[in-house]
């Protein structure tokens, strides 16, 4: 393994906008994110791409992996050493614990939670055109002393907002109404006025975030055969169509309650913009054995644009190389054609 740190570049950033920058975070320490950071070097990386980690995370890892890598240490995000394409260019934050690659450590939540906050907060403040997050364990974050359910919840509150889940590869888009919650407290959420402002969300962000003018979208019900006419559940009927009819005064193209289980067959997924589902796993099974590999998360109703990998932490791959880094760079490839956010 050859490193090579610096902190300057003939690389001058000319003719580079703030906006183009793109911010990563490498989530949890003791997964597969820094092994991602140094694959994606080697041919992915460009120089508006800006890692936000502790170095020494990407130095052990290139040297497991027995990569090349070239490292550049930024004092800032307008840091005018901005090197070339598949360089690392680091904003340093600095790891609390050691780590120990295959080998998850409460004690360095703090760590993973900072690099977070410092990436939205390049996006608040419009130093960014986007973040793109790695996987994160919510439960060693929990452990750590968080109480975080996942990224879009934690964003959403970081920034104020309401958040919606949507997961996209080429072919399909879904919107989750729920995300991380039991499945016996997602009745509970399946009301008029909590539709209406899901929907809402997504259909503001698909045309401000993908340029589609009418979105058009399909909802699905709650229960089985979408309620059966209120023999199998009363949500469709007292909630969701109503809901519906509301959201098409308003000038929104939606159709449903369609029943789950036959909301994704080909003609649909053709003729929609974007589906949306009630629960994380009525809609997110569908999309993941369409194509896993280039599926990516994209948190909506932010002030910011947020994508993520739609993989874990994969502790058993760390240092083996066997990775598959084609969701990265589809979240990277994203986060470049998304309109701006604000």
């Amino acid at each position: 393994m050859d490193c090579k740190i610096k902190r300057s570049s003939i690389y001058r950033n000319q003719g580079h906008t703030v906006l183009n920058k793109i911010a990563i975070t490498l989530g949890e320490p003791a997964g597969i994110g820094p092994d991602l950071g140094v694959l994606l070097s080697q041919k992915t990386l460009k120089k508006n791409h800006i890692i936000v980690t502790d170095p020494r995370l990407l130095i052990a890892s290139a040297k497991k992996l027995k990569k090349k890598i070239n490292i550049n240490i930024l004092k800032d995000i307008n840091d005018k050493t901005i090197s070339g394409n598949n360089i690392l260019n680091i904003l340093p934050v600095k790891l609390n614990t050691k780590n120990i690659p295959g080998t998850m450590n409460p004690k360095n939540s703090e760590f993973v939670i900072n690099t977070i906050k410092k990436a939205a907060t390049l996006c608040m403040n419009n130093q960014v055109k986007a973040m793109v997050t790695g996987p994160i364990s919510k439960s060693v974050l929990n452990d750590g002393g968080y109480k975080i359910s996942g990224h879009t919840e934690f964003l959403a509150n970081l920034c104020n907002s309401k958040s919606v889940m949507l997961l996209m590869n080429k072919k399909i888009k879904i919107a989750l109404h729920t995300i991380h919650i039991p499945l016996k407290e997602v009745h509970k959420q399946i009301k008029k006025n909590k539709i209406i402002h899901t929907v809402t969300i997504v259909n503001n962000d698909i045309i401000k975030k993908f340029g589609i003018k009418k979105p058009k979208i399909l909802i699905t019900g709650l229960n089985p055969h979408a309620g059966e006419n209120g023999l199998l559940g009363k949500e469709e009927l007292n909630e969701l169509i109503p809901a519906v009819r509301e959201l098409r005064k308003r000038n929104i193209l939606i159709d449903g309650p369609c029943p789950a289980d036959t909301a994704f067959i080909r003609k649909n997924i053709d003729f929609y913009d974007v589906f949306i589902t009630m629960f994380h796993d009525q809609g997110l099974p569908v999309i993941k054995f369409d194509n896993f590999k280039k599926t990516v998360n994209i948190t909506l109703g932010l002030p910011i644009n947020r994508i993520s990998v739609d993989h874990g932490t994969a502790l058993e791959l760390v240092g083996t190389g066997n990775i598959d880094i084609s969701s990265f760079r589809e979240a990277l490839r994203i986060a470049k054609s998304l309109n701006d956010s604000t």
